[in-house]
Parts: structure tokens; C-alpha cells; sequence
């Protein structure tokens, strides 16, 4: 497999999962531009440990399957921003908010959690999870999501 092959694969996840070239820059720390080469087929050169991470955010093996865990995606998002309270936020409360764009306040806390410490490629597995179950585009979730995050003045890189 060469770099214009995964370009070509990392452009068809990238689309699925609602991301612009922009976002997906943001989420990954490389620039857009590097997005967009590699996109095209266009780009030189990549280093392994780059590659690897924007592949693993994506939720690409590197044998260019996905994952299989992305059905549980939702409820380790909820583990992950529930850690340090003493309630749980369950999967079902965590994809109607995703959804909706709605949180309601009890929850709030958690996902001001969620955003400013969870795994980004978590994060991005729960938006594909909850656009699929819920039949809606996960565009509409990343919009959600980054009004939240400007909304919390969350100081994740990822969401500015």
C-alpha cells in the first residue's frame, strides 16, 4: 500500500465521519495543507508515528480496516468523561445530547469532561456511533460539538 492509497482511504473516513480537511487538521495537529496532499495523492512524505496517529484517530488499521469496537464507542465516551464523578453518564444520555446538540444541565459537566479529555479518536468513534443509530448526518454532530466547545471555552487545541 502506498501514500496515495491510504489518501484515498483516509478521504473516503474523513467524509463518513462528517470532517472537513480543516477540522480533521485540528483533531490530528497537522495542517490542512498536509490534509489536502495527502487527500490528492499529492504528498511526498509522512512520518510513521504522523500516518499512524491520524490513521488510529480515524479509526483505519493499518491494514486499512475499520474497527470493530465502534459499537461500544458511546458508553467508553460516557466511562471516560464519568471518571472523575460520582454518577455515570450512560451512552443513551450521551447520543441524545450529541444528537440533539442539547445538554441537559445534570450531564453538563461530564461533557465539558468528554471534551477536554477524552481520546480524540474516542470522541470520534462516539459521533460515528451516535449519527449511525440515530440515521443522522454526523456533520450535524461536529456542529454541535464545537458549540459546545465555544460555549465551555474549552482549551482543547482540537476545537479552536
Amino acid at each position: 500500500m502506498n501514500l496515495r492509497e491510504i489518501g484515498l482511504q483516509v478521504a473516503n473516513r474523513r467524509v463518513a465521519l462528517g470532517l472537513t480537511q480543516d477540522r480533521l487538521a485540528k483533531l490530528s495537529n497537522l495542517s490542512r495543507s498536509t490534509i489536502l496532499h495527502l487527500e490528492n495523492g499529492t504528498l511526498k512524505d509522512l512520518g510513521a508515528a504522523k500516518l499512524l496517529a491520524l490513521l488510529g484517530l480515524l479509526g483505519i488499521d493499518v491494514s486499512m480496516q475499520g474497527r470493530h469496537k465502534k459499537q461500544y464507542a458511546l458508553e467508553a465516551a460516557g466511562q471516560t468523561a464519568s471518571v472523575s464523578y460520582k454518577n455515570k453518564l450512560t451512552a443513551p444520555q450521551l447520543a441524545k445530547s450529541l444528537v440533539s446538540g442539547k445538554i441537559p444541565e445534570p450531564i453538563f459537566p461530564y461533557i465539558a469532561s468528554l471534551l477536554d479529555e477524552a481520546p480524540l479518536p474516542l470522541i470520534v468513534l462516539a459521533v460515528e456511533e451516535a449519527a449511525k443509530a440515530s440515521n443522522i448526518s454526523p456533520k450535524s454532530i461536529w456542529k454541535n460539538i464545537d458549540r459546545w466547545a465555544h460555549e465551555m471555552h474549552s482549551p482543547r487545541v482540537a476545537w479552536r
